[in-house]
């Protein structure tokens, strides 16, 4: 449900895109990020980190978009999001930005432990910042090599795609891992 909750202002933009054309959406797309840092807010009277990040940035790029008429700058944020998310997984791991992977301090606020090793969770941590990286780019090689069309496409089901794909699979490996510590030990 949460990441349904997180790509709201990503499917509001696409169907604005859908029915207007990119500065419409890019405008849609400013108000729903506005509204889903607000909702977050009053639901639990805290700012969510990614949510506010990625806020600041709609704001900056589809301000620049609505404000210069050039739709280059809101395609480019997918990309600077994703590549902050990365360098912050990755500072994660020194003493002096938390000195514990991000993914770890993100998922033990779940409630549910999961009991890898320091060295599991630096290598899911790791996991991400490549995600995040990989993700960033074939954002860029989509709106350099393709209509704007299919970027929209793109930035909707293929970001999404992608990152249910990766979820998954990420599920599947904290199994495994479970499943092979639960053997060593036993």
């Amino acid at each position: 449900m949460q990441l349904l909750f997180d790509f709201l202002p990503v499917i509001a933009f696409f169907i604005a895109y859908k029915f207007a054309d990119i500065f419409v959406a890019t405008l849609v797309i400013i108000v729903a990020t506005v509204l889903q840092v607000a909702i977050h807010w009053l639901r639990t009277r805290r700012v969510n980190p990614m949510h506010l990040v990625s806020a600041g940035l709609v704001l900056v790029f589809g301000g620049l978009t609505l404000a210069i008429r050039d739709a280059a700058f809101i395609m480019w944020k997918p990309t600077i999001v994703n590549w902050l998310f990365a360098a912050a997984f990755l500072a994660s791991r020194w003493r002096w930005f938390g000195g514990q992977p991000l993914v770890q301090r993100l998922m033990s606020t779940s409630g549910t432990p999961l009991g890898l090793s320091p060295l599991q969770w630096r290598r899911l941590n790791a996991m991400w910042v490549a995600f995040f990286l990989v993700i960033g780019a074939a954002n860029i090689a989509v709106f350099r090599y393709f209509d704007e069309a299919t970027w929209v496409n793109f930035k909707l089901f293929g970001m999404l795609g992608l990152t249910l794909v990766f979820v998954v699979a990420q599920g599947f490996w904290i199994a495994a891992q479970a499943r092979h510590d639960g053997t060593a030990a036993g």
